[in-house]
């Protein structure tokens, strides 16, 4: 059976084809040069044949890019399918959150903005398995199981040795939600606190008072790749993760990031907000 290709192995394709129609060569024509036939080459825009670092630098060559860091950064996405802990809930889980889990294995750091919702990164246990408790359609409880697993897996992350930097923008009307009761509420909160003290970890609310923002109600998160060429968005929707990477996008996103960040207290400040919070519920 033929796998399809990963979000990862989709992106080196992209990317390729874009360096491709950047130095006005036509598929044909590229394939004609690097020796290889057009059947292939679509294969490999496509994200269907793995190509290796090597050949990506061929590519480089024959279109005429001079961003090295780029390069380089599209050479460390070869080969196959990158096979990780997420592989063992390939039969249980959307391919999407399979495809989201390897992006964040690779990120080098992240920026995420929500407003009804704590980050999947920060959020505990009992606070991820209320939130699928709702998911519709109904979840049966071995489902649930599997994705709370996977959550907790996706969180490891920031355990690392030398943890991606994480930044967090999380709106007031997050922090008051009663998902899973008051009990759950309160470790959510304590946890927050807690995980806001790590040295590679920022988090900042934006509260009530400072009236309408920028982004308000999406849930985004900002991925960041080896070059920000090589950036993601991920937007949750009710049919799963959406993607974004067009350079237009990316621009979007970091803007409404920036603002959004602007309009939150700082993270000492936002620390002794949730304290607060959590000693009033």
């Amino acid at each position: 059976m033929v796998m399809p290709p990963t979000l990862r192995q989709q992106r080196l394709g992209a990317e390729l084809r874009k360096l491709r129609e950047r130095s006005g060569l036509s598929s044909t024509a590229a394939a004609a040069r690097a020796g290889i036939q057009q059947a292939r080459m679509s294969s490999i825009e496509a994200g269907r044949y793995a190509v290796s670092a090597e050949r990506v630098r061929s590519f480089a060559s024959i279109y005429s890019c001079a961003d090295s860091g780029l390069v380089d950064a599209l050479a460390e996405l070869t080969g196959g399918r990158t096979r990780g802990w997420w592989d063992e809930y390939r039969e249980q889980l959307p391919a999407s959150l399979l495809d989201l889990a390897e992006l964040e294995h690779h990120a080098h750091a992240f920026r995420v903005a929500l407003a009804l919702h704590i980050p999947a990164f920060l959020q505990t246990r009992d606070h991820a398995r209320a939130l699928f408790r709702e998911v519709v359609p109904p979840l049966h409880q071995h489902e649930i199981e599997y994705r709370i697993g996977h959550r907790m897996k996706r969180q490891a992350i920031l355990y690392r040795a030398t943890p991606p930097h994480y930044s967090a923008v999380i709106h007031e009307a997050a922090l008051r939600m009663r998902f899973g009761g008051r009990k759950t509420s309160c470790a959510q909160l304590a946890h927050l606190v807690d995980m806001s003290e790590r040295d590679s970890l920022q988090v900042r609310v934006i509260p009530f008072e400072r009236g309408i923002f920028p982004g308000t109600g999406q849930s985004v998160d900002y991925v960041c790749g080896s070059v920000p060429q090589l950036d993601t968005v991920q937007l949750d929707t009710h049919h799963g993760c959406e993607f974004l990477d067009a350079e237009a996008q990316l621009a979007k996103y970091r803007l409404v990031l920036d603002r959004m960040e602007s309009s939150a207290l700082s993270p000492a400040a936002s620390r002794d907000f949730i304290h607060h919070l959590a000693r009033s519920m």
